[in-house]
């Protein structure tokens, strides 16, 4: 968890100033989630284990492939063409893959106010939420000068809503899937090990 909490230490006003989340833990992100985790009651933690028909080992087989994808794409020269599928498979993975089999599952079962319960609900409100759902129905573009992402979502749940257009800069996106793939690597890890 080392490694992630210093991975996450450049986010750490974001943290404390967008989530709520006091110092110590937002210094020690991944320590902190894991912490937690493992103080879930055996109901809750099965909840999240539960939660899937995918076992959790996959899954976390899943975020550890998609790691070294990353760390590889990111180590290569980088050609519009290998940004743009590191785009797709890294918004699907942090927001759609992720958000009913890890967030929402933990958000139901973590103590509110906690360090974990805070990620989760950022992670699966808006407007994360509506970038999800953008992504998850292909309603997204770069913007015009590639500094970002433009998507359409609907603000409510009901189909009858309009497509609202919104836009995300990469600085935002980082953090969010920053956000989602060390809360992701934490809990799972925790919970694998159970």
């Amino acid at each position: 968890m080392e490694h992630l909490d210093v991975q996450m230490q450049q986010w750490g006003s974001r943290l404390r100033d967008d989530l709520g989340i006091p110092a110590v833990p937002s210094n020690t992100l991944a320590t902190a989630i894991a912490d937690e985790v493992r103080s879930l009651d055996p109901e809750s933690k099965a909840a999240v284990v539960d939660s899937s028909p995918v076992p959790l080992r996959c899954r976390l087989d899943e975020l550890a492939a998609f790691q070294r994808f990353m760390d590889e794409t990111s180590s290569v020269r980088r050609e519009p063409h290998t940004v743009r599928a590191q785009v797709v498979v890294q918004n699907y993975i942090c927001f759609v893959y992720l958000g009913e089999s890890c967030f929402l599952a933990l958000r139901r079962g973590s103590p509110a106010g906690s360090t974990l319960r805070r990620c989760c609900e950022f992670l699966t409100d808006n407007p994360v939420r509506s970038f999800r759902n953008a992504v998850a129905h292909g309603n997204w573009r770069y913007n015009r000068d590639f500094s970002g992402l433009v998507f359409w979502a609907r603000k409510g749940s009901g189909r009858d809503e309009p497509l609202v257009e919104s836009e995300v800069s990469q600085l935002e996106l980082d953090f969010w899937q920053s956000l989602a793939r060390c809360t992701a690597y934490a809990s799972f890890t925790v919970l694998a090990a159970v």
